[in-house]
């Protein structure tokens, strides 16, 4: 072993520390009596004779004890050397005396001072052993300093950290950001993803902690920080800071101290095939571990392991250069200690950190623990709880002796102490790394987790005390073997406690005890125990003991305070464990004073609403009807089945219905047709958020969690109601039985469903209203009525409405009544009945609510002046179809002259069916009684109907029977139509048939022939030949269906998931959609092509009797349902359902317990189409098996028509499963995989990946070339190279190695002086610009400043911006230097300029050298496309209306245009771009010429002002009448809306509505920004052609934009305006809703709301309701005014009640009498309602308030002018009277003045 490294001498401040004074005065004591040779002792030296003399770096040989010895020598020659110097006489006192008397007195001080000095010595002695001992550690929250490493087992995955056990009962916390550099980077970029898309969500959600680490793990743990948080509590909450980063729990290794059998922490960098690259975090990076695959430990997938997962890892080996370091984080192997595991020899005390496992020599052995050494050298101990002696019962003295080796493990160091010491652990658990468990008993050897057979929070009633620690506390036996409990002296009883005794006392050794679990540390193994009786008394210890759904009982802690009020209340239930609970859960009403309720100590009942132990929070409700509910409680969807009941809290209210929150973290949606059997438009005007209501479950899915609830009576509606609605048809005969009469309906109750349906008064017979109620009068609750038809049907109000009218009657048992459009057909005649009537015409409707209409023209001509043209609403009618109009979904009807409406005269016996009658006209002719069918008859039976699943007989005239299509056929060749097998029977045909049982119409089931009732039954028959041939029918039952067997089935009804088929009338079975076909194509519409009746081939693939389940495939390979990877293989072809849809790949299912993923590369033949996105979730597609890893249940799908379909189709890109298709100079296609720093990665086939290198990504220069590629974006390469041995391939992106036809870029070799070019500007400098030419090599050169003009030198920066398109002459060549020199002057471009333009037609060439591109900006005068800043250029001379003038459409404009078009420059904005002006200077000329000259004069003259002026003076005096009118009034007045607005209206009259569009975003971009009223009328103007000439869509899009730049509110306003005009009364009405909602703090909103509701809406009822709602949503002080507007409106509005309105004034002034302003008011309206008596009563009662005289004059004066124009003489005269009389009550003071 080499020698032993120390880490350098102590610090100075160590060296000087004082003694204390105990030591220091005993020092003195024995230096003044001791002579001087025993006060300097002389000690051999402790140093070795290898040690050098000086040792490397100057650092001392000396231990610290030795420092520590010399310290204490030092100080006693001072002490001595001072003490001598007190007594000069004292050396010389042998010597200095000759008489005895001074010999005798020398000797006695000398033999006292000896007596001294061995008593002295001892203490010495004493002390010195104190000091030179090794003192037993502990950990503790004091003791664990920073800088500590400690070993650690994970006790508790959080969202957010990590809780660690540590040693002696202490937990630390690592948070998410100490934990290693990968899981950092992975934080940093889900961060800024979530700040790119705006998410809220905190991006440590995303990282899941328990994919990464797992309970029981042992980590090392650095630690970093201690806290103490006293804010909350009297009592701190200690809390440790801890990192695993192996940065730091490496702390102090490097690669020296990196020995075999040691142990490290390395976090996982990366997976590879064969196993893990690891960080370890060293300060040399070329250090790195590697984890095989085998060493990851037993049963578990390396692969599965994420980046950034940290292990503690045993050191394996070591490469030959020591750079790489094979781990392995195997537990068993690790801490097999058997097999040597331990480090016995290091180069430095360094390598020893918590976690390595070493031998060591026991050098001590004490009551409290062991004492010992690593290589003779490095000081450890042991406590009483880690050396065993706390969970053996024996003494430490009898398990360990000095001079023991024994094997141990590191767990945490002591960074304070001097020398170096560590703490180490003997217990087995922690040796082997393994968590700690427990025999579950005695006689068996099965062993469990500690806390799985003594949960915390239990109670014990026996506990032992099997050891007893005087000043510690008690260890105890807690019943589990192995594991004893720990009672700290604190927690022994709510009284203090000094000292304990083993022998007396209440708690000596083998008392037993009644005490309580309040935790378990798993790396002392020992549970933590408490004997305090308020702990025993206390209901709960934590979160995890309260149950959600658990009434408790505890006291308001504190009231929550917010600014909207109270917001909750905190609710304690035992110490440390409070509860919220939230406002609306307050009470079952809105508390007004909720302080006066909720006082702090108020004790108080409540329940559990939710827990969330990880974030120590739960919710409580006080509502008593939650509370004292004992209904079962809906804790997880898992447990809801659907009919249980529960009630439940309103939590959101929508417009299609309601959130209710159950408990834990259960929703369930409440749809408004299920709120009440009443139908309800609003539900927020019968119910509010925090109602409780009590609601069934109607369906649920635990999957995906969704519940749907209802309130209506489940007895009323049930599943099998359910069934029979949706299985009723609109147009089929039912009879029923009358419920109820009201005034206008008949409920009736049909037979054999129990659904309820109304029967309208107007629909019982064809005749009058008079025989209708004569009918009606006759009818009794009770009676059966028959024949009567379903006329309509809505699932979701649940209302069937019926008709008795004969004519719909016999044209529905004729199959001729029209129930859908494909049944209407031109020429048919048709019966119906009046709809309702308008001046145009008469609208017919039929059954389904299907509607046509009778023009005028097309009613016969005797009626066209009779009222309502003779006819009344409901008549019978009879109309021949005329013309049919498909795309828009209208028809057309006729009545011919001579056909006239129906008036038959009807029978009660049409309608009235009797309750029994005998056998009537049996079809056999043999039957006479209903006792003559029984089971098994052969007889006859005549069709009635024919309906899709069945077929409607009679087997007498009051018998009816059915057929289900399941007994008519014996053999799949017999039914010829397969999607309708019923169609070849007809009505009417009379069929041979066999009886079965009966037919439970109520509950759509098979019963046996004993159940027939009292009523006459419906008979269920059988028609298969071989039924009718058998001697013995046999009725199938579902224990004889057998797996595997084949049937014929018939589909029922047709669901989302399933198609549910009959193969018998008793038997149903169900198809999962993927079984349906071996055809994919037909899965994606199963209404369609499987509709309800057609006939299927299937076979049997599961059956369960007990649970009536049968589950049945139709096709030939192996079902979806029990699909698995091993039937799978290479090629096959499956149907499957898409459960996730992102834009790089699908999720699609194949099975219910097997998925699979699609990628781009796989989705289509041509990766152009190539787009997720047009695929739907639930959606079916077929997919191919195209690659297949059976052992690691991987599979690679493939989407490929020529996949899928045929492998015959043509592919454009093929497909590519290998590096054996791939040849070089092949094009291909393919998506961008990964983009990183050295290139592209570029996915071509499913298991082929190309690589692009960046010099091969473009022919030009890219700057920032990752900016230009995008994950999983479609480029087109060539290959350049494959390298099969190394499965690698290369390509190009190059244009010039892709494309054959490429012309190369120009280069610098290329360019000749002289050179006419064009470019683009790159960079403008104050000197010139730089140019960069038009496809070349990013060839650029320099074009300076005096370049640019020909004469006067010029701004650059004015003229030129980056990006400006330029023509330009090459002057000169520096070939050395590679330099270009490029001219801009129009002189070098002249003969060019008359040559014409040099582009063509789709560019312009300035004189200056620019080009740029033409187009509609440029024709408006429009600078942004140019590059130059107009307003900037401030030295030239331009009119910048010239630039308009381009518009112009005058002949006169376009011959100027014409005249300037050669001068070869571009005129854009007022702005010559030839820089010719700058040769002009400052001068202005003015010219009436219009010649076309080619001098500049002339040019000059042609822009002058002067004539536009004059136009404008033209359109003062005649108004705009063209489109170049408009627009130059708008250069003049940009900012008037009125002008806008004309202009839009002028191309509104020219149909141009586009461009009235177009003319308003100008408007808003044009007009400035502070003209807001201006814009406002703009905008106001958009909205109002968007809802004349827009859609839906359009004026949605323009309100949203108005919204954003103006006052909200005004628009929403002023859009219901338009609407209101407009006769949009709907539309006002939803924005109407949404405006209350989120302008509910404005009065005027909810007044405009009511006027609308009264006026126009005609909903009185509905205006009145939102007073309430208003006075709820709106401050206190608003309440008066909107009161008083309201009960104004009842008066004026046109649906007001002024009855209503005075009530509500009287309320009003009850409240406040002295309100003059509203007794105004009142006045007024009753003035106008005309009412004199009502207004003389009010002009009474307000002088009888006793007014002050001036506010009495002003109603005596108004109420004689009232009585001047109303009333005679009297009236006034009493007026007057009532005057005088009041002026003598103030005269005598009765009245105020």
């Amino acid at each position: 072993m080499g020698p032993v490294k120390r880490k350098g001498p102590p610090t100075e401040e160590k060296k000087t520390k004082r003694l204390r004074k105990s030591e220091l005065e005993s020092a003195k004591e024995n230096a003044e009596k001791l002579p001087p040779s025993l006060a300097r002792p002389t000690k051999l030296s402790i140093l070795g004779e290898e040690e050098p003399a000086f040792p490397r770096g100057g650092a001392s040989i000396l231990t610290p004890l030795e420092h520590k010895q010399i310290q204490i020598d030092a100080t006693r020659d001072v002490l001595f050397e001072q003490s001598a110097s007190r007594k000069p006489g004292g050396a010389h006192s042998d010597s200095g005396s000759d008489g005895g008397e001074a010999n005798g007195a020398s000797r006695a001080p000398k033999k006292q001072k000896t007596k001294r000095a061995k008593k002295d010595k001892k203490a010495n002695a004493k002390v010195e052993e104190e000091e030179n001992s090794v003192r037993i550690e502990s950990l503790s929250y004091k003791r664990t300093a920073p800088g500590t490493l400690v070993l650690g087992q994970i006790s508790q995955l959080n969202d957010h950290d990590i809780a660690l056990a540590l040693p002696n009962n202490l937990t630390g916390y690592i948070p998410l950001t100490a934990i290693s550099d990968q899981l950092d980077r992975k934080l940093d970029d889900i961060m800024r993803a979530g700040g790119d898309s705006g998410s809220e969500d905190s991006s440590e959600d995303d990282v899941d902690l328990k994919s990464y680490f797992s309970i029981g793990q042992y980590l090392r743990a650095y630690v970093f920080a201690t806290s103490e948080d006293t804010g909350t509590t009297a009592k701190g909450k200690k809390r440790i800071e801890l990192s695993i980063h192996p940065r730091l729990a490496n702390r102090g290794l490097s690669k020296q101290e990196l020995v075999i059998n040691s142990m490290v922490q390395a976090s996982v960098t990366s997976v590879e095939d064969h196993g893990l690259v690891m960080d370890l975090g060293l300060d040399d990076p070329k250090i790195r571990g590697f984890m095989s695959s085998k060493e990851v430990g037993h049963n578990v997938d390396h692969s599965q392991i994420r980046e950034g997962a940290v292990f503690l890892c045993l050191v394996t080996g070591l490469s030959s250069n020591g750079n790489i370091v094979k781990l392995s984080a195997d537990a068993q192997k690790a801490g097999n200690l058997k097999k040597s595991n331990l480090v016995v020899e290091a180069p430095t005390v360094d390598a020893f950190l918590p976690g390595t496992a070493v031998e060591l020599l026991v050098s001590e052995v004490r009551h409290d623990g062991i004492v010992g050494k690593i290589m003779g050298m490095l000081d450890v101990t042991a406590d009483l709880i880690h050396s065993g002696g706390a969970t053996s019962g024996k003494d430490l003295d009898g398990m360990f002796r000095a001079g023991d080796k024994i094997k141990g493990r590191i767990i945490f160091t002591c960074p304070n102490s001097d020398p170096k010491k560590l703490a180490v652990s003997t217990r087995q658990h922690i040796l082997s790394l393994t968590p700690m468990k427990a025999f579950q008993g005695k006689d068996t050897n099965e062993k469990k987790e500690p806390t799985e057979m003594l949960p915390i929070s239990s109670i014990i009633e026996e506990t032992k005390v099997a050891k007893v620690e005087s000043n510690v506390g008690l260890f105890v036996d807690v019943g589990v073997k192995g594991v004893p409990g720990f009672v700290h002296i604190s927690r022994i009883s709510d009284r203090k406690i000094e000292s304990l005794s083993e022998s007396t006392g209440p708690y000596k050794l083998g008392s037993v005890h009644r005490a309580r679990v309040i935790g378990y540390n798993p790396m002392d193994g020992i549970f933590l125990v408490s004997m305090e009786q308020k702990i025993l008394d206390q209901p709960f210890l934590r979160v995890e003991d309260i149950e959600v759904g658990q009434v408790v009982k505890g006291r308001v802690e504190k009231l929550i305070i917010n600014a909207a009020g109270a917001a909750g209340v905190l609710i304690n239930l035992a110490e440390g464990i409070s509860g919220m609970v939230p406002e609306m859960h307050m009470s079952d009403v809105k508390l007004l004073h909720p302080e006066r309720k909720f006082k702090e100590g108020v004790n108080v009942t409540a329940r559990v609403l939710s827990t969330d132990p990880s974030r120590r929070q739960f919710r409580l409700t006080l509502k008593k009807t939650l509370v004292h509910s004992e209904a079962p409680v809906f804790k997880t969807y898992e447990e809801v089945t659907a009919g249980s009941q529960c009630p439940g809290t309103i939590v959101k209210i929508l417009t299609s219905g309601a959130v209710v929150q159950f408990y834990g973290y259960v929703r369930g949606f409440l749809p408004v047709s299920e709120m009440s059997e009443a139908y309800i438009q609003d539900p927020s005007q019968h119910f509010r958020i925090g109602q409780v209501v009590n609601v069934h479950v109607i369906s649920v899915d635990a999957a995906d969690k969704k519940l749907q609830v209802s309130c209506k009576d489940p007895s009323a509606f049930g599943l099998a109601q359910q069934a029979a609605s949706r299985k009723l048809k609109v147009g089929e005969i039912v009879h029923g039985s009358v419920l109820e009469k009201s005034g206008g309906h008949i409920v009736v109750e049909l037979e054999g469903s129990g659904l309820k349906a109304i029967l309208l008064l107007a629909h019982l017979t064809d005749g009058s209203e008079k025989k209708d109620m004569s009918t009606f009068k006759k009818i009794r609750v009770g009676q059966m009525l028959r024949d009567l038809v379903v006329l309509e049907k809505a699932e979701n109000k649940r209302l069937i409405t019926l008709t008795s009218k004969p004519s719909l009657v016999e044209a529905a048992s004729a199959g001729k009544l029209l129930t859908q459009f494909d049944d209407i057909k031109e020429g048919n005649l048709v019966s119906g009945f009046v709809k309702n009537i308008t001046l145009s015409g008469v609208f017919v409707q039929f059954a389904g609510g299907l509607t046509g209409l009778i023009p005028k023209r097309f009613l016969p001509e005797e009626t066209a002046p009779l009222p309502n043209f003779g006819l009344r609403q409901f008549q019978s009618i009879s109309a021949t179809v005329q013309s049919v109009q498909h795309d828009l979904q209208r028809f057309l009807l006729k009545i011919a002259d001579n056909e006239k409406p129906k008036e038959v005269v009807a029978t009660t016996t049409d309608v009235i069916g009797g309750s029994s009658r005998p056998i009537i006209n049996a079809v056999d002719g043999e039957s006479t009684s209903i006792d003559d069918f029984v089971f098994g008859k052969l007889t006859k039976a005549k069709i009635a109907s024919v309906k899709a699943t069945q077929i409607n007989v009679r087997l007498a005239d009051n018998i009816p029977g059915r057929i289900d299509m399941s007994q008519m056929f014996d053999s799949w060749d017999e039914i010829v139509n397969k999607k309708s097998p019923l169609r070849k029977f007809s009505a009417r045909e009379v069929l041979p048939v066999r009886v079965m049982g009966i037919h439970d119409a109520r509950n759509h089931r098979f019963l046996p022939i004993s159940h027939r009732g009292a009523n006459v039954p419906t008979f269920e028959l059988t028609a298969k030949p071989t039924d009718l041939q058998s001697v013995d029918l046999d009725v199938l039952t579902l224990d004889k269906v057998k797996s595997g067997s084949s049937w014929i089935a018939f589909v029922n009804n047709v669901g989302n998931d399933y198609l549910w088929v009959n193969i018998s009338p008793n038997i149903r079975g169900r198809i999962r959609a993927l079984d349906l076909s071996d055809d994919v194509s037909l899965l994606n519409n199963l209404d369609d092509n499987f509709p309800v009746g057609s006939a299927l081939k299937v076979h049997v693939i599961n059956v369960d009797p007990e649970k009536n389940r049968l589950d049945l495939s139709a096709r030939s390979t192996p079902p979806s349902v029990s699909l698995t990877h091993d039937q799978l293989a290479k090629g096959m072809v499956l149907p499957a359902r898409v459960s996730k849809v992102t834009e790089r790949y699908l999720v699609v299912h194949l099975s219910e317990s097997m998925s699979g993923q699609v990628d781009l590369i796989n989705l289509a033949d041509d990766y152009s189409e190539a787009h997720p996105t047009k695929y739907t979730k639930n959606e079916i597609v077929g997919v191919c098996v195209i690659d297949l890893d059976i052992p690691k249940k991987r599979k690679i799908l493939s989407m490929r028509p020529s996949r899928v379909l045929s492998s015959s189709l043509l592919a454009k890109d093929p497909e590519i499963m290998s590096l054996a298709q791939v040849k070089v100079n092949d094009t291909v296609r393919g998506f961008v995989k990964n983009i990183a720093d050295s290139g592209l990665f570029v996915t071509i086939g499913p298991n082929v990946t190309a690589y692009v290198r960046i010099t091969d990504l473009s022919d030009s220069f890219i700057k920032d070339w990752k900016a230009a590629f995008e994950i999983d974006q479609l480029i087109t390469g060539k290959v350049i190279a494959v390298d099969p041995l190394l499965n690698h391939v290369q390509m190009s992106l190059k244009r010039s190695v892709i494309d054959k036809d490429y012309v190369p870029l120009v280069t610098f070799h290329d360019i000749k002086v002289g050179q006419v070019v064009t470019g683009k500007v790159r960079k403008v400098e104050e000197f010139g610009v730089f140019i960069v030419l038009d496809g070349s090599a990013n060839v650029s050169g320099l074009c300076h400043r005096s370049e640019m003009a020909n004469k006067n030198l010029v701004n650059p920066k004015k003229l030129y911006e980056e990006g400006d398109l330029v023509k330009a002459k090459v002057l000169k060549i520096e070939l050395e230097k590679r330099r270009i020199n490029f001219g801009l002057k129009a002189s070098y471009f002249k003969e060019g300029g008359k040559n014409g333009e040099v582009d063509g037609d789709d560019s312009e060439v300035a004189d200056g050298g620019e080009v740029r591109e033409t187009s509609s900006a440029d024709e408006d005068g429009s600078s942004e496309e140019g590059g130059v800043d107009l307003e900037n250029v401030k030295d030239f001379e331009s009119d910048e209306e010239g630039g308009h003038d381009e518009k112009s459409d005058s002949d006169e404009e376009m011959d100027n245009r014409s005249a300037t078009k050669d001068k070869g420059g571009l005129s854009a904005g007022g702005f010559d771009w030839t820089a010719s002006i700058l040769d002009q200077g400052n001068k202005r000329v003015i010219s009436d010429s219009e010649s076309g000259s080619d001098v500049e004069k002339p040019k000059k003259k042609r822009r002058k002002p002067e004539i536009k002026l004059d136009r404008t003076g033209e359109l003062d005096a005649n108004g705009p009448q063209s489109i170049t009118d408009f627009e130059r009034l708008l250069l003049g007045q940009p900012n008037s809306s009125y002008l806008w607005l004309s202009y839009m209206a002028f191309q509104l009259q020219l149909s141009e509505v586009a461009k009235a569009r177009e003319i308003a975003e100008r408007a808003i971009q044009t007009m400035n920004i502070r003209e807001e009223s201006e814009k406002m009328n703009v905008w106001i103007g958009l909205l109002n052609l968007e809802n004349t000439y827009g859609s839906d869509e359009t004026i949605d899009e323009a309100f949203k934009r108005a919204s954003q730049y103006n006052d909200a509110q005004e628009i929403h306003e002023r859009l219901t305006s338009i609407f209101i005009q407009s006769g949009k009364n709907e539309k006002a009405d939803a924005l109407f809703q949404t405006m209350i909602k989120k302008f509910s703090q404005s009065p005027r909103v909810w007044l405009n709301y009511a006027t609308f509701l009264f006026d126009n809406h005609s909903s009185p009822a509905s205006a009145r309701a939102l007073l309430s709602r208003a006075t709820q949503a709106l401050p206190t002080h608003t309440h008066l005014d909107l009161t008083s507007k309201f009960a104004q409106l009842e008066f004026k509005c046109r649906g007001g009640d002024p009855e209503r309105g005075r009530t509500i004034f009287e309320g009003l002034l009850t409240t406040f009498p002295k309100r003059l302003d509203i007794w105004s008011v009142l006045l007024d309206l009753e003035v106008k309602q005309g009412d004199q008596e009502q207004v003389r009563r009010i002009f009474g009662r307000v002088l009888g308030l006793g007014l002050r005289a001036k506010k009495a004059k002003f109603f005596f004066k108004r109420w004689l002018e009232i009585e001047e124009k109303w009333g005679d003489g009297k009236s006034v005269d009493a007026v007057k009277a009532k005057a005088a009389e009041y002026v003598k009550g103030v005269a005598a003071g009765e009245h105020d003045t």
